[in-house]
């Protein structure tokens, strides 16, 4: 069952939401070569708790830190250890904060050091399909029409789309309905509904579709060990229109990007 949410509740979504994409920003400012995920996942659970939240994903299901860290051929789920980065290494760092009831849940892929071009193209298309679906997520349409989206702009560029692990709705719970997955057929799958809130996440490997877990229950990794790009937004459906409860910007101030991705998907203008 899908569950609306009303402006207020979207309001303290946003809060959770920003608590993350905050996070994601110190993250951003410590990622290099020689560090730790393990040290990055401390400073992360630290800064979250410093906001007055808690890091949804420890504990949840039984995972043992407050970051999933996947580098290279590695999809999600990837736990935190002592190996250090290294140049041309990419990274998903996936997020969550919980406060006020509610949850906020997003990720990001960084480089490090010099990343092999076609590594960087793969995360170009991958950010850029997230768009390509987060427009889809309106009145009217329905939860494939997302995933198409994605899978059709990936898709034409080669790389496999992962069926296995999905998008979902979000709120009080972590994991809400619907399963928003990252292909598709248009007009298919439920309705969308004013007021709902999803995280839609494309995670798209450079080379086959086909993935597999490893005995430590949680790692995900590429069939074929090529790399893998996953990036992930929190959108509330406000007016029949999507929009943005997280944000990249402050990843981008700490790397000093300047980009005006975000800004259709935003009626007030985002203040850092």
């Amino acid at each position: 069952m899908i569950i609306p949410k009303n402006r207020e509740e979207i309001e303290l979504m946003r809060e959770s939401a920003l608590i993350v994409s905050k996070t994601l920003g110190m993250i951003a400012s410590e990622i290099k070569e020689g560090v730790t995920t393990l040290y990055l996942d401390k400073r992360a659970e630290e800064f979250i708790r410093d906001h007055g939240a808690v890091p949804s994903f420890l504990g949840l299901y039984d995972f043992p830190n407050s970051l999933c860290m996947s580098p290279n051929s590695q999809v999600v789920h990837g736990i935190p250890n002592n190996t250090p980065l290294q140049s041309g290494d990419v990274i998903s760092v996936d997020c969550g904060a919980f406060k006020n009831g509610y949850h906020g849940d997003h990720a990001y892929s960084f480089e490090i050091g010099e990343v092999a071009p076609e590594v960087r193209k793969l995360l170009k298309v991958t950010k850029e399909s997230l768009y390509f679906g987060i427009r889809e997520f309106k009145a009217g349409n329905r939860v494939e029409d997302v995933g198409n989206a994605i899978q059709r702009y990936t898709e034409n560029h080669g790389y496999g789309v992962v069926r296995e692990l999905v998008g979902h709705g979000l709120g009080k719970k972590m994991h809400e309905e619907p399963e928003m997955p990252n292909y598709g057929k248009r007009g298919r799958g439920k309705l969308f509904v004013e007021g709902m809130v999803v995280a839609i996440e494309p995670m798209i490997n450079l080379g086959t579709r086909n993935i597999k877990q490893h005995k430590d229950g949680w790692t995900i990794t590429t069939a074929d060990g090529k790399p893998s790009a996953h990036f992930e937004h929190d959108v509330a459906l406000i007016d029949g229109k999507p929009e943005l409860l997280s944000t990249f910007q402050y990843i981008y101030k700490a790397l000093g990007i300047v980009s005006n991705e975000e800004d259709e998907f935003r009626k007030v203008p985002l203040v850092l």
